[in-house]
């Protein structure tokens, strides 16, 4: 008779899958959603790579790999790494997996003995706790509020460090929250790093190229502190850069003994990313970027369009982000509040289910991230999807009895 693992009673399923699935399972009933869960962009990946991949069909490039990926891909991840850094690593300091997902999971895998720490900053992406926790670590969240524009301080570093911390996983841009810290701010943080040489950062990168501010763009760590370079392992891919979630490509680039252990681990578990999917990548990385500068544009347009919507609305505050396509709502306003038929808000929770239910609008409560009272929308999508879910919010919150 089939058990499950004991280790998988630790973790739940990703909130944000649960919360997709439901807006799908609705739209599959008949239900008109507008739907605003999913962090994936809504454009087409780019025609150059859509031929790339073609291209390596058609060659017969559809075998087995290395198992870190093939030397082009590498050598383009290097390449990209030296330009957008300044820092340069070998061969030996980079892999390749199936999307950056599957690389955090791996190096936590790779790396985490029974109690070891890790230092986790709230709001957070959702599954790095139940990554850390399936791999026998203890995660150990650092709630950094509003008014640290929900960014981890020094301060707070310093004080969630132990003995037994063994990773910082540091999200820049992050998911939920869209906050991209400076280099001064990094310096910071690299300061009281070095007071803990045992400790490593895991610094996701994912939505480096989404950068929505004024000037500049993403700092990296390394980039700000380089005497880390040796305990950073800095994790990108092509998902959402480049509109390519599907083809599930993620690289990291870190201390080679790490590397090696991913390695080890990736040669009994997928034995390589898809050949045609490292292909493409090559190109994503290499070719025409023209894409990347067109697509930031339109997010820091539907950004702008988004808050200002949200923020007409009674109880509602938008926090807008310098990165990622998300914008976190601090929906404490409507806290305490009851629905038409009584029912009463409680909870960012409550919010959440109140508008899937009465106005159709999918979102992700805060509560999922770590941090309450938020929820978050994804701006991954069209204008007219976004009006369309300003306007029945509005209308829901309208509903709503103090």
């Amino acid at each position: 008779m089939f058990a499950e693992a004991p280790r998988l009673s630790r973790i739940h399923p990703s909130p944000s899958s649960v919360a997709a699935a439901k807006a799908r399972e609705l739209k599959q009933a008949g239900v008109h959603v507008l739907d605003l869960t999913v962090g994936e962009p809504d454009f087409d990946t780019p025609d150059n790579i859509k031929q790339a991949a073609i291209a390596a069909i058609e060659r017969g490039d559809t075998k087995y790999t290395a198992v870190n990926g093939t030397p082009a891909l590498r050598a383009a991840i290097i390449a990209r790494l030296a330009h957008r850094t300044g820092v340069t690593y070998t061969d030996a300091e980079v892999t390749v997996g199936s999307g950056a997902k599957h690389v955090i999971f791996t190096a936590l895998m790779a790396t985490l003995a029974p109690g070891d720490e890790v230092v986790i900053p709230a709001p957070y992406w959702v599954s790095y706790p139940d990554m850390v926790l399936v791999n026998d670590g203890v995660p150990v969240v650092v709630p950094c509020p509003m008014s640290d524009d929900f960014k981890l301080t020094p301060a707070r570093l310093r004080a969630a460090l132990t003995g037994k911390t063994r990773w910082l996983i540091l999200n820049v841009p992050s998911n939920p929250t869209g906050a991209v810290y400076t280099a001064d701010e990094l310096v910071g943080l690299a300061e009281v790093l070095e007071d803990f040489p045992a400790v490593d950062v895991l610094t996701d990168e994912i939505y480096d190229e989404v950068y929505l501010g004024k000037s500049g763009g993403c700092v990296s760590l390394v980039q700000a502190a380089p005497q880390l370079k040796d305990r950073v392992l800095l994790v990108n891919g092509v998902s959402k850069t480049y509109a390519m979630t599907g083809w599930r490509v993620g690289y990291c680039a870190g201390p080679a003994p790490i590397i090696a252990a991913m390695n080890k681990l990736q040669s009994h578990m997928t034995s390589c990313p898809s050949s045609i999917s490292q292909a493409a990548a090559v190109e994503a990385l290499t070719g025409d970027q023209s894409f990347v500068s067109a697509s930031v544009e339109q997010y820091r347009a539907r950004r702008d369009a988004l808050v200002a919507g949200l923020a007409a609305i009674d109880g509602l505050q938008p926090v807008p982000g310098d990165g990622a396509f998300y914008v976190f709502v601090n929906c404490e306003g409507v806290i305490g509040r009851h629905t038409p038929d009584g029912t009463l808000i409680a909870s960012d929770d409550d919010f959440v289910n109140y508008l899937l239910d009465s106005v159709h609008v999918g979102t992700i409560t805060g509560s999922a991230y770590g941090l309450s009272p938020f929820f978050r929308v994804s701006f991954a999508t069209s204008e007219e999807t976004l009006a369309a879910a300003v306007q029945a919010i509005s209308s829901a919150v309208d509903q709503l009895r103090k």
